[in-house]
């Protein structure tokens, strides 16, 4: 933990850290504390306590100048401005931390933007998934990651007009077990602290979900295996299937597939029901590649003739119709789009262009244009997951897949459909109309803008 947000707070016996930004003021604020005592014993949160009770006699709140002081100390004020600095780039409202020392539990929500969420009668004014980080990993990447992520949900909850804000949890720590109550019921203290409504997302099993509910720790997480509506990866798939089928209609002008052949990278949570379920039900010819051979070899066997695998480091350079990228995001760099061989991009990776900001990630959109590429930001058309969500946050008992279908076909289908119309009647790139045209709800403004200070 050499170079670290969380530094400063283990060697202080701190707990939080906030780092908030105002986009139209431009205005930074900075604060720091402890709000809880080391012996706490999270695994009773929800019954002996909640994230509004004092839990500790011996809290600090050190504001603005205190706190770029206590990173002074450490050596960690120009890492520190750095991280300040991927937040404006971003237009993020900020990053909170919550710091457990005991399970060495390194919490970050990574706050985009609240637009949608204010006012909507609900808890939680942001949604976005929560994903664990090895402890191990760079820290700084953990949290281009994590904004990155936030940036997109505020996007991708506008698009399927779902009524909260973007944000995107991360955390760095070993393997939590569905036994392990102490630190589930903390991640859910530090959940509810934030407002947020998530997800399980990469390194945490839907069970995550189903252990918070089951021990009244916070019903803010939704995609359990024991829930009415189950994971969340076959509507998300469902939405992609509609995507791409709306991108061979607009290049095409028929959305049959037939003939055609698509690799799809990534067959987990979302590229398996994608093939199984969906891209079957079509005569094409399906190349899978994961770094987990399993599944690969599930759907060759069920699917002789279909369904080939190929390796994964072969998916940027095959030469096929179709690319759907369904694994980790940041895959297509300069150097990733120049060896591109297909005439569509459309998968359910977040964040498919390796970018930290939505003016690079439309400078990358527009060198795909150019290579005869189509190609949309996926919030656009991989939103299933999130609609899911919120059905079942919103509805419990009554949540209905058949609303989630039909919220995927208005929102991933009809979007994308009018997302490609409205690109080539602007002239420009459908991920540039995509941003100009969501900013409206996302900011509350006309149009999307780098210019800092301005509303």
């Amino acid at each position: 933990m050499t170079r670290s947000l969380f530094l400063p707070l283990r060697e202080e016996n701190l707990t939080t850290l906030g780092i908030y930004y105002h986009w139209k003021s431009g205005l930074v604020t900075i604060r720091s504390g402890r709000e809880w005592d080391r012996g706490i014993d999270w695994s009773k949160y929800g019954r002996d306590f909640t994230y509004e009770h004092p839990l500790t006699t011996e809290a600090i709140y050190l504001g603005h100048e205190e706190s770029l002081q206590l990173f002074a100390k450490y050596g960690l004020r120009g890492y520190l401005e750095d991280v300040i600095d991927l937040i404006r780039d971003g237009q993020h409202q900020g990053i909170e931390c919550f710091y457990n020392r005991k399970g060495e539990v390194r919490f970050i929500s990574h706050m985009h933007s609240n637009g949608l969420g204010i006012n909507n009668g609900y808890h939680a004014i942001r949604a976005g998934g929560i994903r664990r980080h090895e402890p191990e990993k760079e820290e700084l990447d953990v949290i281009i990651d994590g904004l990155n992520l936030a940036r997109a949900m505020s996007f991708k909850n506008a698009a399927a007009l779902v009524p909260f804000g973007g944000s995107k949890i991360t955390v760095q720590c070993e393997s939590v077990k569905l036994d392990d109550l102490y630190t589930i019921a903390f991640l859910a203290f530090c959940l509810d602290k934030t407002r947020s409504v998530t997800g399980p997302d990469m390194g945490f099993s839907p069970g995550l979900a189903d252990v918070m509910k089951e021990y009244g720790y916070s019903v803010n997480i939704a995609g359990g295996f024991k829930s009415k509506l189950g994971p969340t990866g076959k509507p998300t798939a469902y939405g992609v299937y509609l995507g791409l089928k709306e991108a061979v209609r607009f290049r095409h002008g028929t959305s049959d597939l037939t003939g055609k052949t698509i690799v799809v990278q990534g067959v987990g949570a979302v590229g398996y029901p994608l093939v199984e379920t969906y891209l079957m039900q079509e005569e094409v010819r399906v190349f899978c590649a994961d770094i987990h051979p399993e599944p690969v070899e599930e759907l060759v066997s069920q699917f002789s003739g279909k369904v080939e695998r190929i390796h994964p480091g072969d998916v940027l350079t095959k030469e096929a119709d179709f690319f759907l990228p369904c694994a980790v995001g940041g895959i297509l760099d300069e150097q990733a789009i120049r060896k591109l061989k297909y005439s569509i991009v459309m998968g359910a990776a977040n964040n498919q262009l390796k970018a930290t900001n939505p003016d690079e990630e439309m400078r990358l959109a527009r060198l795909l244009h150019q290579r005869g590429i189509l190609f949309q930001v996926d919030w656009i058309h991989n939103a299933g997951g999130v609609i899911a969500g919120m059905e079942g946050y919103m509805y419990g008992e009554k949540a209905s897949m058949e609303n989630i279908f039909a919220q995927v076909e208005k929102a991933c289908k009809l979007g994308t459909r009018e997302n490609l119309a409205g690109a080539r009647e602007a002239g420009t790139t459908p991920t540039e109309r995509a941003y100009r045209y969501y900013s409206k709800r996302v900011f509350r403004r006309e149009g999307y803008s780098t210019e800092r200070g301005h509303d």
